[in-house]
């Protein structure tokens, strides 16, 4: 019997997959469990349906992440920051804070997870820092810390 598997099943099959399995352990467990429904022409659509639609999420993420990318392309971010006798900064700049700054002066909206500095920022000066936009799509900027 042909199953489309709803989940991943050790040993047997991963999610989406449709695979030949014997009767009886389709019927008694397989489906049973709900980790896989027959491979029927109803079914069948829904699957294709399923992942044309993945698909496009993804193509359109990834668009996204291009168009942002070209907006970041040799940006400059300006940072104020308190500082102390000596330059030292109270404190550091911190991804969080680099993020804030992209969307707010360049108006692209990135997590600070995104966001990985080129070396701790604890001084005045230019930085390097790389947004990752989308697997395999990222973006060098300048990060300048003034004083405020």
């Amino acid at each position: 019997m042909k199953v489309i598997f709803l989940q991943d099943v050790k040993g047997s099959g991963k999610k989406g997959e449709v695979k030949e399995v014997s009767d009886g352990y389709a019927r008694n467990f397989l489906i049973g469990k709900g980790l896989a429904v027959e491979a029927s022409a109803k079914n069948m659509s829904d699957l294709a349906g399923k992942k044309s639609s993945e698909q496009h999420k993804a193509d359109v993420a990834r668009q996204e992440a291009l168009d942002n990318a070209a907006k970041l392309k040799g940006k400059n971010v300006v940072i104020k920051a308190k500082a102390g006798a000596g330059g030292k900064l109270f404190g550091a700049v911190t991804a969080s804070h680099v993020a804030e700054a992209v969307s707010q002066q360049l108006g692209v909206n990135v997590e600070k997870k995104k966001v990985a500095l080129s070396s701790e920022i604890k001084a005045f000066g230019g930085y390097t820092a790389e947004i990752k936009l989308h697997p395999g799509i990222s973006e060098k900027i300048t990060v300048n810390v003034v004083e405020e």
